[in-house]
Formats: C-alpha cells, sequence, structure tokens
C-alpha cells in the first residue's frame, strides 16, 4: 500500500489506544482515535468532584484517581518512556507510606519499588500520549465492517452527546486496532477472526470505586494499604500523591470477590457500606464525609490475563490490545498497544 493509504482507527482512548496511536502515527499512518468517554484515559481516569465549600478558585473542587492508582515499570522500553514523562513534569514518584492489612492486623510495606502518579492527575498520562493525536470522544463504535472485496473497514458510530440517536459511517480504513475490554471486543469482531476465541474466554472482573472527601484530617498512619479479609481490596489517600491539593480525599476499592457479589447494586447504597468498611479497618473516629459517591468498574481487571502482548489477524487487518492481554498494569497496555501497532504497520 502508498503511504496515501495507509488509514487506521484505533478503537479506545486508554494507555493502549494511545500508545498505538503514537507508534501508527510515527510510521506514518494517518490515524483516529474513538472513545466513548468524555475525554481520553480509560482506567487511567480521574473523577473531578465540584466542591460547594470552596472559599477560593484553588479549592473549587475535588480531584479523585477512581481507576488505576499508579504504576511501576520494569520493561526497559516501558522505563526509557516513564523517564521522558518524568523529565516533562507529566509524572512524579509517589512517596505514600503504605501497609497491608489482613485479619491479624496491619503490617508497614516496606520495600524499594518506584509507584508513579500523573500530576496533577492520572489522567494526564493519558493526556500526555493524546498530544497531536486525532482523538475523537463521547463517540461509541457500535459495529465495524469489512468490505468483502477492498477488506477495507467501515465503523458505525453513534454521538452520546447528541438526543438523535441516528449512528453514522465512519471510514474507510485500512486496519482497524480494538483495545476495549474483552465483552465489548467480542460484540465488534468479526466471528472469521483469529482471536474471537481467545477474547471470548478472557474472564473480567469488576471493581466498585468509592470516591470520600473530608473537612478535617483522618487520622491514619498510612496513604495507601491492601487489603484482605474485607469487603475492601485497597484504600489510599489519595490527596497524598503530588500535586493534588489540600483537602483530604481518599478512593477505596472494594475487592474482587465482594464488587462480583455486589456488582448490581446501587452507588448509592456501595458508598456509604464501603465507608463503614473504611472505618471498621481504622478503628478510629471517622469525620462526617464531605463528599461521598461510588463508581462502578464493570470491567476492572482480568482474572486471567492472555499473557500475550496483543492479538493478530494478518488477513483481516486487525488487532485487539489492551491491559487484560499483557497482565492488567498500565505498562502491560501500553507495550500491548506498541506490539499491536507494530503488526499493523508491517501488514501495511
Amino acid at each position: 500500500m502508498g503511504a496515501e493509504q495507509r488509514r487506521v482507527l484505533v478503537i479506545g482512548a486508554g494507555i493502549s489506544g494511545l500508545s498505538a496511536a503514537q507508534v501508527l502515527r510515527e510510521a506514518g499512518c494517518v490515524v483516529q482515535v474513538i472513545d466513548k468517554g468524555r475525554g481520553p484515559g480509560g482506567r487511567v481516569s480521574t473523577r473531578r468532584v465540584v466542591n460547594g465549600e470552596a472559599l477560593t478558585s484553588a479549592d473549587a473542587e475535588w480531584s479523585f484517581d477512581h481507576g488505576a492508582q499508579y504504576f511501576t515499570a520494569r520493561d526497559a522500553a516501558f522505563q526509557s518512556a516513564v523517564e521522558s514523562w518524568h523529565t516533562s513534569g507529566v509524572i512524579a514518584p509517589w512517596r505514600g507510606r503504605l501497609a497491608s492489612f489482613d485479619s491479624e492486623g496491619r503490617e508497614p510495606v516496606d520495600d524499594t519499588t518506584i509507584r508513579w502518579v500523573g500530576v496533577p492527575a492520572m489522567n494526564r498520562v493519558a493526556r500526555h500520549l493524546a498530544q497531536g493525536l486525532d482523538v475523537t470522544c463521547s463517540r461509541v463504535v457500535s459495529s465495524l465492517h469489512a468490505d468483502a472485496v477492498t477488506g477495507r473497514w467501515t465503523a458505525t458510530l453513534r454521538d452520546l452527546t447528541s438526543t438523535d440517536v441516528t449512528d453514522t459511517s465512519n471510514g474507510p480504513w485500512d486496519a482497524v486496532i480494538v483495545t476495549i475490554p474483552p465483552p465489548q471486543a467480542l460484540a465488534l469482531l468479526p466471528a472469521t477472526a483469529s482471536m474471537t476465541s481467545a477474547v471470548a474466554a478472557v474472564p473480567m472482573e469488576p471493581c466498585w470505586s468509592v470516591l470520600v472527601a473530608f473537612p478535617e484530617h483522618v487520622k491514619a498512619a498510612f496513604d495507601g494499604a491492601f487489603v484482605t479479609s474485607s469487603p475492601l481490596g485497597w484504600v489510599a489517600r489519595n490527596s497524598s500523591k503530588p500535586g493534588r491539593g489540600h483537602h483530604d480525599t481518599w478512593v477505596l476499592h472494594a475487592s474482587p470477590e465482594w464488587s462480583a457479589a455486589h456488582v448490581d447494586d446501587h452507588a448509592d447504597a456501595v458508598g456509604p457500606f464501603l465507608l463503614n468498611a473504611f472505618g471498621d479497618l481504622l478503628r478510629v473516629p471517622m469525620p462526617r464525609p464531605s463528599h461521598l459517591s461510588a463508581h462502578r468498574w464493570r470491567y476492572a481487571r482480568a482474572a486471567a490475563p492472555l499473557h500475550v502482548r496483543a492479538l493478530t489477524d494478518a488477513g483481516l487487518r486487525l488487532a485487539v490490545a489492551g491491559d487484560w492481554c499483557a497482565g492488567n498494569r498500565v505498562e502491560g497496555a501500553w507495550l500491548s498497544g506498541r506490539e499491536a501497532a507494530t503488526a499493523i504497520t508491517a501488514l501495511l
């Protein structure tokens, strides 16, 4: 194919999709990234809530990293990218005090792991990766179709910001990379795609995330904790991360088991329940929260990741990528997207 024909559609503007789009752009492809969210990020997301009690513009909102809490870097290529992000001020190490809770009590976590966070929020990483890319948000891809003669792809889109339910056609594209969770990806893949059975076999676990702000500092001897023997699996003082402001804000993640058992509960019930579980964990008086809400991640993590970086169907010029391919980490998502894009550029 000539360079002018190399057009690739990327579905999903999380870390996988954005890293794939970067590789494609560097290879000279015309790339469009489409995501149903209001902005790039996927699970590297940040929720901002208006603070009605704010007295100054600097305190006008609370910020919560309600998805991925931090990331580490082990792969050499990813370490190089992380170093450049750090140099550019996109990320910083989180020096929070960590602990581990089990049925016997609390123990400090003492290790040398560098845990990175976006500054001033986790979604800064995604926004940095999205710079210079054609990213269209608030659009859902409802179907994909490959022309039987040319093999070129057309996507059907729906605008989530409009009351008009009329779908629009998007394309044609010479190749497609799908970087959304397996159940959503499966709905778009042709039955003849070589990776269909592998995608269908990946079980996904949900996660309830509770966002809570307090008017005063919570008396906890840690800033983040891994938890077992509780409805909670992880808790973190979000405001202990670099650049998060002065208000005491926390993110509470339910365990996979509790989340699965309560996946269809109402958010208004989940928030108070997990806040009470947090109080039971601390065993100290809890101040009345200034803000309390809950967010459900229906497809938070793979119970059994594939441990392959990406899946590619050469005949269809179609690839599938995501952290669920490569191990549930931000690093895995980044590597998976790059692997998919490298395979597609080779085919083109």
